[in-house]
Order: structure tokens, then C-alpha cells, then sequence
């Protein structure tokens, strides 16, 4: 029996350089094989079945509208789109002013909801301290989960008469004797109206813009934002010629999110806007929308002429969020186009 003494002495055996690598060295794992065919195949076939079918139920959801409004098309003709009148006893129905009540509130809620959604978003990302940033992301993004008629209700009973007594007056001081915008900020202060309509639209978009904004704001690359405050740039001219560029599609992307909200809010804008079909050129006059003109008055449809005059208005709604949307493809596709050009 040899020592252990001797068993280390022993040589190790010598490999020999001229000896080929594989001879030497374990090969890779051998890999398992591919799928076979026909999965691909059925995955393929099964996204483009998904894919069809949004697009058919899309193309069903029109095709079926048009049908429905065909009896409002054919006794009045274009003339339904430019006329102010909705008379249910006389059976004369025109969507001139749902349609101009679905436009100006829509308007008054991206011209509060877009500057404060900004302002909360610039906070959130860039100068609110660490402590505060999650709780106050968090309740934020709570303001979306109220159901509509939370906010209908609450700007019914306690935003109306706040805004009637105190805000309206303070406004028709402030504007009512301007040449232009006078004739918008006068009339009886009652709380009810399309501008009050146009605020709680404001307050239930704030939350989907601003957390939209938020998101793409943090996506930004700390690397240029450093680079930008290492030169001297102030955290507004960081935030206007370096985090807006880089997201731009992202906040016009929120932006339309918030506006497709806004057309489409039925009973949060059935509570404040006073249900009126009446165009007026104060905005603290009541007034309707397409939404709610479709709440209070689809059960109680009964002549085919009004039903179909009220899905003729849910086409037009339908219609101008396709056309809001497809205007902001265009405008990112404009934007996408012009990148890297010299201005």
C-alpha cells in the first residue's frame, strides 16, 4: 500500500498541446429543440383573432349606430347637425347645442385639468421630497377610482353653491366688462351651468393626465437632466428643453386620454350643466351635452323618430372622439416626422 507521501509524488499526467480543444474540454450542453410548427401557427392565428376581432366589434359598434339613426337622417337630413331645437312634443330634433355644450365644457376641463395635471406631474418628479412622493402619487391616482356620480353629486350639493355665491360673482367682476370674454362671465350666478360642468370635468381628468405625465416624466434619463443642470439650465428650462421633447408623445398621449374622458362623462355632467337645450354666450347659463342628453332621455323614447334622433347624437359623439384621436395621431406622427431637424 503506498504512502500518501508517494501518491502525490506521482506526475500528473501531461496533456499535450497539439491535442485538439475538444478532446480536452466538455462540449456546450446540448440545447433542447425548437417548438414545433404548429405552435407558431396557432399563436400567430390567435393574436391576429384577438387583433380582427377589436377591429370588427369597432367596425359593429358604427355599423350598427348608423343603422339605428337612419329615420333621424332621413326627416331631417344635415339640418340635424346645425339646428337648435329639441322639441319631443313637436317631434323636431336638432344636435346643434348637445354638441356645443359636449365641446365647451370639454374645453373649459383641458384648460384647468391640462396646467394643474402639469404642475402636479413637474412636482411629483423633480422637486417634491421623498417622503411625500408616494403618498401623494397615491392620492392622486385615488381621484380616478371616485365613480361619476360621486363627483355629480358632490358638485351638485357643495361645489354649486360655493361656486354660485362666491365664484361667479368674483368672475363677472373680474371679466364681465372685457370686450371679448365679458359676454362669457355674465348672467344669473347660479351655481348651475356649463362652466360649472367644464370644472368637475376639470377635477375628474386631473387624475389620468397628471399620472400620465408623472409616468413619462420618470422615464427620462437622469443622465440628460444632470447634463442640463451641470451647464446652469434652472429646473424650468430643464423641464421645458429636455424632459418635454423627450416626452411629448407621452403627455399629448395623456392629454387625449383625458379629453376622450371628458366627452364621454355622462352623470357627473347631468348633475351641474342644468340639462337646457339652449346655446348661450355665458358660460354660466345652463346648457347639455350628448352624454347627458342620452342619460335623461333614452328610457322615456318612445316614437322611433326620438329614439333614433338620440342614437343619432351617440354617432356624433362616437364620431368626434375618432376624430379627436385621429388628430392626435396625426399631430405625433408631425412630431415624429420633424425629429432631428434643425430649428
Amino acid at each position: 500500500m503506498s504512502s500518501p507521501s508517494a501518491t502525490a509524488a506521482l506526475p500528473t499526467p501531461m496533456i499535450s498541446r497539439n491535442e485538439p480543444r475538444t478532446a480536452r474540454e466538455p462540449g456546450p450542453p446540448a440545447r433542447p429543440k425548437g417548438a414545433p410548427p404548429w405552435q407558431d401557427w396557432l399563436f400567430e392565428r390567435t393574436t391576429m383573432f384577438f387583433t380582427l376581432l377589436v377591429l370588427f366589434t369597432l367596425v359593429g359598434i358604427i355599423a350598427a349606430l348608423a343603422w339605428a339613426a337612419v329615420p333621424a337622417f332621413q326627416k331631417f337630413g344635415l339640418g340635424f347637425f346645425f339646428t337648435n331645437i329639441w322639441d319631443p312634443v313637436k317631434m323636431e330634433f336638432g344636435a346643434l347645442a348637445p354638441i356645443y355644450g359636449t365641446l365647451v365644457t370639454s374645453a373649459i376641463a383641458l384648460l384647468i385639468g391640462v396646467p394643474v395635471s402639469f404642475g402636479i406631474a413637474l412636482f411629483l418628479t423633480e422637486m417634491c421630497p421623498v417622503i411625500l412622493k408616494r403618498p401623494l402619487g397615491t392620492a392622486v391616482e385615488l381621484l380616478a377610482a371616485i365613480p361619476s356620480i360621486i363627483y355629480g353629486m358632490w358638485g351638485l350639493f357643495v361645489f354649486a353653491p360655493v361656486f354660485g355665491d362666491y365664484v361667479q360673482p368674483a368672475l363677472t367682476k373680474v371679466f364681465g366688462n372685457l370686450w371679448i370674454l365679458g359676454p362669457l362671465f355674465q348672467g344669473a350666478p347660479n351655481g348651475i351651468g356649463v362652466l360649472s360642468a367644464g370644472f368637475i370635468l376639470s377635477i375628474m381628468v386631473i387624475p389620468f393626465i397628471a399620472s400620465v405625465m408623472r409616468d413619462v416624466f420618470e422615464i427620462v434619463p437622469p443622465v440628460l437632466k444632470e447634463s442640463a443642470y451641470g451647464i446652469g439650465a434652472t429646473t424650468w428650462e430643464v423641464v421645458w428643453n429636455v424632459v418635454l421633447p423627450y416626452t411629448r408623445a407621452g403627455v399629448i398621449g395623456g392629454i387625449m386620454l383625458g379629453l376622450g374622458r371628458a366627452l364621454g362623462e355622462t352623470m357627473a355632467v347631468t348633475f351641474v350643466i342644468g340639462n337646457a337645450y339652449r346655446i348661450n354666450a355665458s358660460l354660466f347659463e345652463p346648457g347639455n351635452s350628448i352624454a347627458s342628453a342620452l342619460a335623461n332621455e333614452f328610457n322615456e323614447a318612445a316614437e322611433p323618430v326620438h329614439r333614433a334622433s338620440l342614437i343619432a347624437l351617440g354617432l356624433v359623439l362616437f364620431l368626434l372622439t375618432f376624430v379627436v384621436l385621429a388628430c392626435s395621431r396625426m399631430l405625433l406622427a408631425q412630431l415624429a416626422k420633424d425629429e432631428g431637424q434643425q430649428t
